[in-house]
Parts: C-alpha cells; structure tokens; sequence
C-alpha cells in the first residue's frame, strides 16, 4: 500500500497554564492507505510541529516532514525505517522534524499492525508482551501537604509506586525539598517505590543537586529523575558518582536515538526513560531499548499525555520481561 493522506488534529484547553503539565494540548496524526486508518501523536509543541510538515521548502535539507512521507510505499518494517531516514535526511536542517515525524511514524506502526491485524509488539520482533507495573506519575504539590494528600491517594487507589516532580521541588531550598519529599513518603508508605524528577531544574549545577541527596536516600527514593538537562554529561556523570543506591534518570529529551545511546555511555544513568513521540517514533525507541538492554541500563517509558501516547511508548519494551516500571499520568487535563 501507499500513504495517501497525512492529516494533523490539534487539541488543546482554553487556556494553557504555565506548569509542568504536558497533557494541556496534543497534536494527534492520522495516515490513511489502502482504505485504513493508523494514528500517531506527536509530543512537541504542536502548531511548530504542523508548521515543519507543511513549510515550503527551503534548500535540499529542509524540505517539508510530508513531502517525505506522501506517496510512500509502506509494506513492512523496512519500509518504515526507509521512510524514517528519508525525513531525516531531506529535512535535517528543519530542527522540529524529529518531532513531528515521530507521530508520524507511530501512526505508519498503527496502520501497518490493522493491516496485519498483528499488535506492534510483535511486528518489533516480540514474540510476547510482558506485564508492566505503572507508576503514578504526578507534579508536586504546592505545599507539601498538597504532596501528602496526593500520595495518599494514588495509595488507596492501589499504585504500588509514584513519582512526584517538577512544581517547587528544587526552586527554593534544601529543607523545603525535604518536607517535600518525606510528605511523598509517609503519603505512599514505606514499602511503596519512590521516584523524584527535578525537571533538569539545575540545568548542570552538579552541586545543587547533590546537597539533595542525602535527603533522597534518607527516604529510599529509588531514582532521581532528569536532575539537569540532556547534554550535561559531565554534570550527570559527576552526580552518578556520589548518589549510591538512588540512581539517575533522564532521556526524555532525547529527539534522536544518538543522543538516547550518549547518555547510556557517558551519563552514568541507570535508567533511560525515552518518548517515543519525541526520539523519531516507535523504531528509534526500540533502537534504544535494544542498546540499553546490551549495556545493562534499564529502560522506562516516558510519556504524559494520551492514552494513544502511552500504548505507543510500551511497544518498544513490551517483549522486555526484566524492565518493569511504567510511567501512567493521573493528572492528565480534564479534555483527556
């Protein structure tokens, strides 16, 4: 079959509030060949992602994300990682492309896998899906009583595990974090899995993060997630090394599957957590899987929009049976 149309939805709330809460707006794809249909969703900025599917061509190396897709025969896998290389290629200089091909490409999976009336999983080579254990996924409170109340709750509601991140955690000082984080704890129990993401909020002030540690390990958190950006290598290998049972996160960023394999080799991460919205698509992602499974890393989703994004960053992993932890928003915009 060929791909004959390639058509983007924007969704969004009334107002978009300037939080760490990436479910107020979505760009969903939908591709359509041979009389079906594959949906996708892109996790980037929305409008800038229609804007690089439909500009005009600039130079050889920007064209626009469809005129590497339109028309595409789309078979089977190959096809899928040709027409991946072939955005990448024609539109390298166009920096949103990853992005918007991303959805893209998740929904070239979808169609492909009705066509097939095959799951994705299996189309990835998987012979089977293994059980993931998900973990609530949540922004801190404003107060730490707001945090106490809110693991009290996804408590009672039976998650054996939670994260907590962005809002004031790392904005103000140690001991403010630390009422933060001890409210986490006593809200899930004690025998409940703990993780913290700073939402790289010390970009690569290795210092700053590290006086959180001995609060973190007081309270058993098993990770610290995205303590400074991407490419802080140096700043992340530097924290690696003094944080002993509570391990380092990060890899949500990552909008090809180089910069995902970096981080593995020179970040010090025990977990990679990657999007498949943002890394190119489902392909790229289970690029990463594979290579961090090769290097002893552990591998978790990452996602915090739709239920449409959450099915499409499990397939890189589903045939992982040791790799667990699954990122599941319960905070998700009332539109949800």
């Amino acid at each position: 079959m060929k791909i004959e149309a390639v058509d983007f939805f924007y969704l969004s709330m009334p107002e978009v509030l300037d939080i760490g809460d990436g479910s107020q707006d979505l760009l969903l794809v939908r591709l359509e060949g041979r009389g079906r249909l594959g949906w996708g969703e892109c996790e980037a900025s929305p409008l800038t992602s229609i804007a690089s599917l439909v500009c005009p061509m600039s130079h050889s190396a920007c064209k626009p994300v469809r005129a590497s897709v339109l028309g595409q025969r789309l078979e089977d896998a190959a096809d899928i990682a040709r027409i991946t290389d072939l955005v990448r290629e024609n539109s390298q200089d166009l920096l949103q492309a990853d992005h918007t091909l991303s959805g893209i490409e998740i929904a070239m999976w979808d169609l492909l896998g009705r066509v097939r009336d095959a799951p994705v999983y299996e189309l990835l080579g998987y012979r089977r899906a293994y059980p993931k254990m998900p973990y609530a996924s949540q922004l801190f409170g404003s107060s730490a009583h707001e945090t106490l109340l809110k693991a009290r709750s996804v408590r009672e509601k039976g998650y054996r595990a939670a994260k907590f991140g962005w809002g004031p955690f790392g904005q103000g000082s140690v001991e403010e974090d630390a009422e933060q984080v001890a409210a986490a704890r006593e809200g899930l129990g004690k025998d409940a899995t703990l993780l913290i993401d700073a939402g790289t909020v010390w970009k690569e002030d290795a210092d700053a993060a590290s006086a959180r540690l001995p609060i973190l390990q007081d309270y058993a958190v098993t990770w610290l997630e995205e303590p400074f950006i991407s490419g802080a290598h140096a700043a992340y290998r530097r924290l690696a090394s003094q944080s002993g049972l509570v391990k380092l996160a990060g890899g949500e960023g990552s909008h090809h599957p180089h910069i995902a394999e970096h981080m593995i080799d020179h970040a010090g991460l025990r977990y990679i957590q990657i999007d498949a919205g943002r890394i190119g698509g489902i392909g790229s992602a289970k690029r990463v899987a594979d290579y961090a499974r090769e290097r002893g890393v552990t591998y978790v989703n990452h996602t915090f929009t739709s239920h449409l994004a959450l099915s499409a960053s499990l397939q890189p992993y589903a045939g992982l049976e040791d790799d667990v932890l699954c990122e599941y928003p319960v905070e998700p915009s009332p539109w949800q």
